[in-house]
Order: structure tokens, then C-alpha cells, then sequence
């Protein structure tokens, strides 16, 4: 990467992408399951198509569906249902593909994005500790870019969130986000994700520009984005991860809505060309 904050070219054509999320239906045996692999990947599918249609940059799988989470892993079950997922999205979008697999599961994620040949990870407890929902999720740095060695995976980026979302980081009050930023740099990730505190709320602007003084990294903005305060945060960050936005009635819960898609973009268009 020679420019600072600057999205790898041989992903993205422009500076500044839009990352369009897929949250996958329930996978088997979680809580809330009522599908066949075959029925999630068409669903996952179809919102793949809208993305592309619309012209969003990059796409990213997700089981955000699977309430409550496993701590730090999952079964076997849903490395293979979310690795025939992301093939099938990465086929029909054409587009860069990334997976994130709740929670904090990240060396199956990378094992996901290996077999399914995704570009990008995001992974949560990279570098330092914090208390989730879920339970104490410690840092994972060192064993994750140790299997992505192991297993020949080096061109899939690992994108880790700092200071996550529904997370306590009472253990790292003394360490601000500016030094975390850095020390994901120092420990070899690809990007820096920032988000609010919930589902739905952006981070501060003070906190997106605080990591990007501290980090050569791209610094994208991961919770929060809509039309609305688009322009806000368009000449700060270095990419836009979106979810909820994207969904009908602006919930994460609901299938992507193609006109509210459209909308954004259309926006996304008119702060490019500002």
C-alpha cells in the first residue's frame, strides 16, 4: 500500500468502497435455524445480485442470524454451510468478498475465505481484549496469521474491528483508539474498522480521524452509514461497511432493499464527484 489509508488496488478500483452486507438466515443448528444450505445460499444470493446491480464495491457474508453466539469458534456445520455460501456469492457478484463469522471466530472465517476463495476477513479481538455478549474474547493476532501461513492463505486481508460494538472495553480504557489502530498496523493487519457502540449507530467522526492519525492503514467506517450523515463521514473514512441501511425499513434483520441501495449509491456518486 503506498498511499496512506489507501484500499488495495487489486480489490478496489476507487479509493473509497462500499461494502454491501449479506446477513446470512440462521445456519444449521443454531437457535433459530429453519432453512437448508441450499435455501440460505439463495437467499444470499439474490441480495448478492441486487449489490451488484446497484453498484456497490465489495459484498460480505455474515451469520449475524445465529443468536446466541459461540465464543471464539463454531462448529463444523457452519464453516461448510458459510464456505458453499460465500462460493456462491463471490460467483454471482463478481465483486470482492469478504466473511465474518460471529463471534470472534476468525480462524474459521479464514478457513471460509480460503476454500471459497474470499478476499477479506473482518475479525473482532485482533489486538487486545474486551468483554462481549458472548463472554471474554481475547486477542487472536498471532494464531490467526500463523494458520493463514499455514494453509497458504496469504491474499485474504484480515480487516479487524478496534473498540467493537455491544462490547465492554473497561480492560482497555487506558489504551485509546488511536494505539489500538497502531498496534493492528504493528501486528500486520490489512485495515481498521471502526463502529458505534450498537448495531445501527455510527462511531464519532473524533474517533475515526484519531485512529487515522495514528495508522497507515485504510480506516473504514463499520456501523451506522446512511444517506443521512453520508456526507459527514465521506471525506474521513477510507471505506464503508453497510448493513442496516441497506435493509428494508433500515433493519439489519430484513432482506436488502434494492431502491433504498440505489439511493445510497446514487449519493455515494455525488460525494466522489464534490
Amino acid at each position: 500500500m503506498t498511499l496512506k489509508g489507501r484500499m488495495p488496488e487489486s480489490l478496489f478500483h476507487g479509493l473509497k468502497p462500499v461494502v454491501g452486507m449479506i446477513h446470512v438466515r440462521a445456519l444449521p443448528g443454531t437457535p433459530a435455524s429453519e432453512l437448508t444450505v441450499e435455501e440460505l445460499t439463495d437467499l444470499a444470493v439474490r441480495e448478492a445480485e441486487v449489490y451488484r446491480a446497484s453498484g456497490v464495491d465489495a459484498v460480505m457474508i455474515e451469520n449475524m442470524h445465529d443468536t446466541p453466539y459461540v465464543r471464539g469458534t463454531v462448529g463444523a456445520e457452519i464453516v461448510a454451510a458459510m464456505a458453499v455460501i460465500g462460493q456462491a456469492v463471490k460467483a454471482e457478484s463478481k465483486l470482492p468478498t469478504g466473511v465474518q463469522i460471529l463471534a470472534a471466530a476468525n480462524i474459521e472465517a479464514m478457513a471460509v475465505a480460503h476454500a471459497a476463495r474470499l478476499d477479506f476477513i473482518r475479525v473482532e479481538g485482533y489486538a487486545f481484549a474486551h468483554v462481549a455478549d458472548e463472554g471474554l474474547i481475547e486477542a487472536s493476532a498471532a494464531a490467526l496469521l500463523r494458520y493463514r501461513r499455514l494453509i497458504n492463505a496469504e491474499q485474504v486481508q484480515v480487516w479487524a474491528d478496534i473498540k467493537k460494538k455491544h462490547s465492554a472495553h473497561a480492560i482497555t480504557a487506558d489504551i485509546n483508539l488511536g494505539e489500538m489502530a497502531a498496534t493492528v498496523e504493528f501486528m500486520r493487519g490489512d485495515a481498521v474498522i471502526i463502529t458505534g457502540s450498537m448495531t445501527g449507530e455510527p462511531p464519532r467522526a473524533e474517533d475515526l480521524r484519531e485512529a487515522k492519525a495514528r495508522t497507515t492503514l485504510p480506516v473504514l467506517l463499520g456501523s451506522g452509514l446512511g444517506i443521512d450523515n453520508l456526507s459527514d463521514y465521506y471525506a474521513i473514512a477510507d471505506g464503508f461497511i453497510v448493513g442496516s441501511s441497506f435493509k428494508r425499513e433500515g433493519h439489519w434483520a430484513n432482506p436488502v432493499d434494492p431502491a433504498r441501495v440505489e439511493r445510497f449509491m446514487s449519493e455515494v456518486k455525488k460525494q466522489e464527484s464534490a
